[in-house]
């Protein structure tokens, strides 16, 4: 089939969506005359408190990935165990709540497609939505007492000749974090690759893989700036990050950098990224025990890394959404065996997590399913990974 026409079936199923004292349950009412029977009964706000660890200086983070870059080094830095005013994720209506915000994202306030948020949100603005910005987008959400602030980071806008503006930086950003060599599958793979660290025979440079994601169009990068600029608005104020598949993913890297409170939908793995990007962790933490929640259902392909293959949507478009491994725990709905649902890419829109998904309680005993580690995990088993091009880090930078 002609490329331009899985382009076309892409453009349905793709991501166009679209709190409190210690501890606190804050009851409100939705302003909005939704039809949706989700929307239409008040909500409760639940809130937790969680152990995170933060760098004590921002400031050390891009010094300290440089060197472990350039020359191969590591370099401790100072971390601070503290508690901090996190999202309840055993109440189904707080991850609800979250899941509009990331709807939000791919939206500005007055469209068709935005949510509407409940009265606990004092405020939202939104990033990267300037007429001339083509990138890194969402919005911020500010509780009324100002003490919790909510970053919700936009996903992919499927890349077609006249798709969203941000689609083809979009595209580059999920080859450069999701693949496991540059976009590169196999031999019959006949997009672009993003990056030229293949080195034959299924050999693929490290060291050249790092650095390619060291370039400002890369929107980790630019979402390292924003949660600064975030911490002095609002000094004071608890900072969760949430995301929606590519935003998702950005938000759980932007997490275990600054050790705060995350929660993500149907978004791929990025564990893979993190270790690329050289992002220092507190010594000894498991990778479980970053404060990041991967909320998926079995539904949706791409979170697992299933939507792989010469003959996957995914593939026939360009994506190479190869990853499966993750930092933190995920909470997984499994739709495959419970609603008996046939695993789609259009089940990946954030409309069906907040509807389908979250709209009841899981069961009898649990509104929400449990939220476990993902330790055991395997990804881009074919690949050898090593100095094959030039061993020399700076060369690359």
């Amino acid at each position: 089939m002609h490329s331009r026409l899985y382009l076309t079936l892409l453009s349905t199923f793709f991501s166009y969506a679209y709190t409190a004292s210690i501890p606190t349950h804050i009851s409100f009412t939705p302003t909005d005359s939704d039809s949706q029977t989700v929307l239409s009964k008040p909500h409760v706000l639940r809130t937790r408190i969680q152990t995170v660890h933060q760098p004590r200086s921002i400031d050390d983070i891009q010094r300290v990935r440089e060197r472990s870059l350039r020359l191969q080094q590591s370099e401790p830095i100072e971390w601070v165990k503290k508690d901090v005013l996190a999202p309840d994720m055993t109440d189904r209506e707080t991850l609800q709540e979250l899941a509009k915000m990331t709807a939000n994202a791919y939206a500005q306030r007055g469209k068709p497609n935005w949510w509407t948020m409940n009265e606990r949100w004092n405020e939202s603005f939104p990033f990267g939505w300037e007429p001339d910005e083509d990138g890194f987008r969402g919005q911020v959400f500010v509780s009324h007492e100002e003490n919790i602030v909510v970053m919700s980071i936009k996903g992919t806008s499927l890349w077609t000749p006249v798709g969203d503006r941000t689609s083809k930086k979009d595209k580059l950003n999920d080859n450069l974090l999701f693949s496991c060599c540059c976009a590169r599958v196999d031999w019959t793979w006949r997009w672009q690759t993003v990056c030229d660290c293949y080195s034959g025979h299924n050999n693929c440079d490290q060291t050249c893989l790092s650095a390619s994601l060291m370039i400002d169009s890369l929107f980790y990068n630019v979402g390292l700036g924003l949660y600064m600029n975030l911490t002095a608005m609002y000094p004071n104020a608890n900072i969760w990050l949430t995301g929606h598949s590519l935003g998702g993913s950005l938000a759980a890297l932007l997490g275990v950098t600054f050790g705060v409170p995350t929660v993500t939908f149907e978004s791929p793995g990025e564990r893979l990224a993190s270790t690329r990007l050289h992002l220092p962790s507190p010594p000894g933490l498991p990778y479980s025990e970053h404060p990041i929640t991967h909320v998926w259902h079995t539904g949706d392909p791409i979170p697992d890394g299933r939507c792989v293959g010469p003959a996957s949507l995914c593939a026939k478009a360009g994506y190479a959404l190869e990853t499966r491994c993750r930092n933190g725990k995920h909470i997984v709905y499994d739709t495959v065996t419970r609603k008996k649902w046939v695993p789609s890419i259009a089940r990946h829109r954030i409309g069906v997590v907040i509807k389908d998904v979250l709209g009841e309680d899981w069961d009898e005993d649990r509104a929400v399913p449990e939220a476990v580690p993902y330790d055991d995990c395997e990804e881009c088993a074919k690949w050898t990974f090593g100095d094959f091009i030039n061993p020399e880090p700076e060369k690359y930078l």
